[in-house]
């Protein structure tokens, strides 16, 4: 059955538990085909089969949202609203109000009528929101949540008589939801700062002059201006100006690039200098801006092992403490000769401390944080499973050409015969091939350092796939492989070297031979150390190229382990054994993203290296390095590792420090007060652990 993907803009969504319970409740509705909810960026994406109603399933969501959150619904203008903060300052005054009444209870008199009233007012002004959700949820039938607790848990103390500790629990409830707010809030605008890439406007040239207009509006081909300071709004090639680039919000790299005529520019940076002209080259839906905010904004759909086990936790968990606390209140006072009252405190206590908010919150938040962590340093990670993976990565599979080498090679070496200076060799090579537009070409002119004379040459032939043939200083040259040798019958006597090599012959007599080989890139033993420090000491090296250019690389690399003369199939057949050996471990491949789609998909986690431009690279990798630097690797598996100890950090402290409060008001050794911190207390704490991976500068530390 046919689907249609629909794009909602939310508005007045703060709770990151009720954004769970909609998109839970979403999915399973009729006609729905799958629902994901990107909190951070207040978006809603929900599948609908095309022969439903769309209108009406849009408005039963907004129902839903509404019941869950009040105050949540979906904006049909499309753009977020700029609210943040704005909830938090209207319920000041009102919280004042109760706060002042709280106060004023706690002076008058002890169990007088007024000071009754007072904690009254005071709970209600605090927890009317709660009981009003509490009250709504059991009419729909979802009886067990954070709300159901604290009403079930104040109205008791009430009923108990314990007014002050009952009002109390709403007062610090309350307090402790509005920090929580602020830290959410707090963290959610800090990942979209890293991700506020999305251009504004486009100058597009016409005849009467430049005109702002949508990006969206500007196709391929279109000539654009860009000024100083403004964003580039779509990706294309410079036509006229020079100026400095800032690409950080793309790469993370600090370093501005220089531009000029004939350059390459993708959309999302910034011209720091000089006018640009651009011919625009992709549409603004395929342009590099658009693709990598959408890649972040669905990122949070691909939930981590541990949020999604969480998730399930929390679900099962609520109800069975509910249950545990009303087996506390009822069956100790049937068996002991003690009040009922005194084990229906205890139960109270043991529900309040039992409500799983730090939990559902802070983990769904680190993986928030890891995710806009790593988008700042230039590496889009298209889920939270794939940070997750990542951590415990000990096994790394690379590509060669385009990953490890720069792909432009050079001459490593010159071997000229008797008879002949190795002046006189680079000459005769260069002077052959000044015609060619063959990249081993380019890398002997470079190498001979000079412009070679045109009228020493008499004729020039190209002969496909072998070389070139030419008359130089009159003397007939062939320049080539082993196989234009063979066809003249010359005869090649040298061993086959670690890379390429192009041969020399003048007047049927070997001269000598030309090394060449693809470059390091600069960064790559660093990279390749650094991972090996992490612990990452089982690297293996995949490649199209013969044994001996393959295990030269190895080696100045520290690869452990060399797979040649590969075609890409054969990549994903030894991909495949490598997998089978891990036992559950999962194994990372490294590609250039282009030629090796298909072994990046295979791949328990593909990374695609300097692909940002790439259709392949987009769509085969679960993460993507937005520039050529092989150290983000290193920075990649450092933050999916400190996002997954902050998150355990986080399971630790709360299941922790509920445990031990649970236990003692199972003896009866803590209050509603000590009840509060362990609830709202604790979750504060995690929500505030999980923001250090977006404020943290140091991912190793």
């Amino acid at each position: 059955m046919k689907t249609t993907r629909h794009e909602w803009t939310l508005t007045g969504l703060g709770c990151v538990s009720c954004a769970r319970k909609i998109e839970t409740t979403v999915r399973k509705m009729e006609g729905v085909a799958s629902a994901h909810l990107d909190f951070v960026n207040s978006k809603f994406y929900v599948e609908i089969s095309d022969d439903q109603d769309a209108g009406g399933i849009k408005e039963r969501v907004k129902t839903i949202m509404s019941d869950i959150e009040p105050g949540a619904s979906i904006n049909d203008e499309r753009e977020p609203e700029n609210d943040e903060g704005r909830s938090f300052i209207k319920r000041v005054p009102i919280y004042i109000t109760g706060l002042l009444l709280f106060i004023a209870a706690i002076i008058l008199p002890e169990q007088s009528l007024v000071e009754t009233m007072f904690f009254i007012a005071a709970w209600f002004i605090f927890g009317g929101q709660v009981l009003l959700k509490s009250f709504r949820n059991i009419l729909k039938g979802r009886i067990f949540d954070e709300n159901f607790l604290m009403t079930i848990a104040t109205v008791g103390a009430f009923i108990l008589g314990e007014y002050a500790e009952g009002a109390s629990v709403m007062l610090f409830y309350q307090i402790g939801e509005m920090f929580q707010d602020y830290a959410v809030d707090s963290s959610r605008r800090s990942i979209k700062r890293l991700l506020d890439i999305k251009p504004e406007f486009a100058n597009i040239i016409t005849e009467s002059g430049w005109v702002k207009v949508s990006p969206a509006n500007v196709r391929p081909g279109d000539r654009i201006m860009v000024f100083p300071g403004e964003r580039i709004p779509l990706d294309g090639r410079v036509l006229e100006g020079h100026s400095s680039v800032d690409t950080s919000p793309l790469t993370g790299e600090s370093l501005p690039r220089d531009v000029q005529e004939g350059d390459e520019v993708l959309s999302g940076s910034i011209n720091q200098s000089g006018v640009l002209t651009l011919e625009v080259t992709r549409s603004y839906e395929n342009s590099t801006v658009s693709r990598i905010l959408e890649l972040v904004q669905t990122a949070s759909g691909k939930k981590a092992v541990t949020e999604r086990f969480i998730t399930r936790f929390a679900a099962k968990y609520t109800p069975i403490v509910v249950g545990l606390a009303a087996m506390l209140a009822i069956l100790p006072p049937l068996f002991t000769n003690t009040p009922f009252s005194q084990w229906a405190y205890r139960a109270l206590v043991f529900l309040v401390i039992s409500c799983p908010c730090a939990l559902v919150i802070s983990i769904p938040l680190g993986f928030f944080g890891g995710i806009g962590a790593a988008s700042r340093k230039g590496i889009l990670v298209k889920g939270g499973n794939y940070l997750e993976a990542l951590a415990g990565v000990e096994t790394m599979v690379f590509d060669k050409t385009g990953t490890l080498t720069t792909g432009v090679f050079e001459v490593t070496g010159v071997t000229s015969r008797p008879g002949f200076a190795e002046q006189e060799l680079l000459h005769y090579a260069a002077s052959a091939e000044s015609y060619s537009t063959h990249p081993l070409a380019q890398s002997i002119l470079n190498r001979y350092g000079q412009n070679p004379d045109p009228a020493r040459m008499d004729s020039h032939t190209e002969i496909p796939g072998k070389g070139v043939s030419a008359r130089v200083d009159g003397k007939q040259v062939l320049c080539g492989n082993r196989r234009l040798m063979a066809d003249y019958n010359i005869d090649v006597d040298e061993g086959i070297a670690a890379g390429t090599s192009v041969y020399v012959a003048v007047d049927g007599v070997y001269a000598g031979r030309i090394d060449m080989g693809d470059t390091l890139k600069p960064d790559a033993a660093s990279a390749l150390k650094t991972l090996r420090d992490m612990g990452i000491n089982d690297t293996v090296l995949l490649t199209g190229d013969i044994r001996e250019t393959a295990h030269e690389v190895a080696g100045r690399l520290g690869i452990g382990k060399v797979h040649s003369q590969l075609l890409p199939q054969d990549k994903v057949t030894v991909l495949e054994g490598i997998m089978q050996k891990q036992e559950g471990k999962p194994v990372v491949f490294v590609g250039d993203g282009i030629n090796d789609a298909a072994v990046i998909s295979r791949a328990d986690i593909g990374i695609a290296m300097g692909g940002i431009g790439s259709d392949a690279a987009i769509e085969a990798a679960d993460i993507v390095i937005m520039d050529d630097e092989l150290k983000k690797l290193g920075d990649a598996v450092a933050i999916s590792r400190k996002t997954k100890r902050i998150v355990w950090q986080n399971i630790i402290l709360a299941l922790g420090v509920k445990l031990l409060f649970l236990t003692m008001a199972t003896g009866g050794l803590a209050t509603l007060w000590e009840a509060v911190f362990a609830d709202v207390g604790v979750a504060l704490l995690a929500v505030l652990n999980a923001m250090r991976i977006i404020r943290t500068g140091n991912m190793r530390s």
